[in-house]
Order: C-alpha cells, then structure tokens, then sequence
C-alpha cells in the first residue's frame, strides 16, 4: 500500500467539515502565523482586508480568540 502524500493527508483530515469552519480555522491560524498582522494575513490569503475584518468580527462575536494585531510603537 503506498503511503499518502503529507499534503494528501492534509487535505483528507478537511474532508466531512463545514467550509466555514475550515475557512475559520485556516484564517485564525493565519493571523497567528502572522503575529495578528492583519493586513499582512489578508494578503497572504487573497482577500481584501474588509473580508478578513468582517470574519474577524464575526468569529470574536462568536467567542472566538482572535490573535490582537502588533501593537504600534509610540512616538
């Protein structure tokens, strides 16, 4: 028998879940790969920063942990 593919495998976990909860969970994981740079995590997945802002909201409304964006330094 041959072994699937890391990717493969990656792919088959996805099948039998709801697109939105993997949507939500590859957005979450994006913005904490991405240290909750928004911008920088819109870009990455190809929406434009006001998608990525409304699923934010939506999935915090949700209860949801959503990584806090870098804070700005003062000057």
């Amino acid at each position: 028998m041959i072994e699937p593919q890391p990717e493969q495998a990656a792919l088959d976990q996805l099948v039998g879940l709801p697109i939105a909860e993997v949507e939500r969970d590859l957005i979450l994981a994006t913005l904490r790969e991405t240290g909750g740079n928004r911008t920088h995590a819109a870009a990455i997945l190809g929406v434009a920063i006001r998608t990525l802002r409304n699923k934010i909201n939506a999935y915090a409304a949700d209860g949801h942990d959503i990584p806090e964006p870098p804070s700005s330094p003062v000057t």
